[in-house]
């Protein structure tokens, strides 16, 4: 058995971190390198994202829920208006974790990602 912070480190954050840039970059037009800065990673690592190498797994489960959007949504705003510090970022995704967990999200999006991984092992 795992714990549910392994799961969101591993998969759900990622996704988070996927969205946020898809949306820096089609919205505020923001560059890759821009992009990695406000997100503290790497252009690399920006450029996994956006090509589905990274990160990916779970990002259109995450897309369809309203409140996750609304959540990727503000904190791109936020970081594209250099209107949140790094404390800032690191509260929306405890924030994050925190709807999840009291909307038993987690749950429902490990257990998806668990059958789709069994599928494909069969």
């Amino acid at each position: 058995m795992r714990p549910p912070c392994e799961f969101i480190v591993r998969h759900l954050l990622p996704a988070f971190r996927v969205l946020i840039a898809k949306e820096l970059i089609e919205k505020y037009n923001l560059s890759q390198v821009a992009v990695a800065q406000k997100l503290g990673t790497t252009q690399a690592a920006i450029s996994q994202y956006l090509s589905s190498k990274r990160g990916n797994k779970l990002t259109k489960q995450m897309e369809s829920n309203p409140e996750i959007w609304s959540m990727v949504k503000r904190m791109a705003e936020d970081l594209a208006n250099a209107q949140a510090t790094d404390a800032d970022s690191m509260l929306s995704l405890c924030s994050l974790c925190m709807v999840l967990r009291e909307k038993k999200l987690i749950s429902n999006l490990e257990n998806d990602f668990s059958h789709r991984r069994e599928r494909k092992q069969v």
